[in-house]
């Protein structure tokens, strides 16, 4: 979480290096300075940022000199967890399972309760072809909505007023806040916990008054929302997990 976003990259291309079988994406972004690495963990790809004024050659040659750290990564990850029939994956903390129904009447996707002891079921409607993207819009209007209700609700009660609020994947943070005083936040939070979903909200609002992580912010977060530390730790602990729903197989 933080409270500054930059520009996205203006260009992508894809790369293949000997001895990594997982995709390599080359961004050029025009405010880069040198040449970055990461591994994402929603597309479990390599991404490898560049100057506008490097060329595929230079990023190869980066990643071939690199290849160790990104082999390391990627074996530390946990197995990505795709959107398909009969997948289990956790709502608001919940284990659900995955049920696409085929084309039917009624609502796109619907959680259904069962009462024989196993999994709720979240439903999805339609050609099966489209279920998973169908799903996954699903969970980023949730999240919205819980988000949305959530950081009013902290901003009433510091005494503050939020601009826009945007859900999107974003990978390297939960949340983040602008200058301008709008809301970003990661759609993944409805998987956890709703007091994990909570407590980013009370983390973002609180640096609509203090843009940074000191004392007195940390104490706007903890007059809105007490539990902060429990919340924080469960983050540290299971917030990587999350990516790992809705990738790619």
């Amino acid at each position: 979480m933080g409270n500054t976003r930059g520009p996205d990259a203006t260009a992508s291309e894809q790369l293949r290096v000997f001895g990594l079988d997982e995709p390599v994406e080359v961004r050029r972004h025009p405010t880069a300075r040198r040449m970055t690495l990461r591994v994402s963990r929603t597309k479990r790809a390599v991404i490898v940022t560049l100057p506008m004024t490097c060329n595929l050659k230079q990023a190869g040659q980066f990643l071939t000199n690199n290849i160790d750290w990104v082999k390391e990564r990627l074996t530390d990850m946990a197995e990505p967890v795709p959107f398909t029939d009969s997948q289990l994956i956790p709502l608001r903390g919940v284990p659900h399972r995955i049920v696409f129904v085929g084309p039917c009447r009624g609502a796109p996707v619907s959680v259904a309760a069962r009462d024989d002891n196993s999994y709720d079921e979240i439903r999805v409607a339609g050609d099966f072809q489209h279920a998973p993207r169908r799903l996954r819009d699903w969970l980023i209007a949730e999240a919205r909505a819980d988000l949305v209700q959530r950081s009013h609700h902290h901003a009433e009660r510091l005494g503050l007023k939020v601009g826009r609020i945007t859900v999107r994947d974003q990978t390297s943070r939960w949340g983040s806040c602008s200058s301008a005083g709008n809301l970003s936040y990661s759609w993944r939070l409805i998987l956890a916990p709703p007091a994990i979903l909570d407590y980013v909200a009370a983390h973002e609002v609180a640096h609509l008054r203090e843009m940074n992580h000191g004392p007195k912010f940390w104490a706007l977060v903890a007059q809105t929302f007490p539990q902060l530390d429990e919340a924080k730790q469960w983050l540290q602990i299971y917030g990587l997990d999350l990516h790992r729903y809705g990738a790619q197989s």
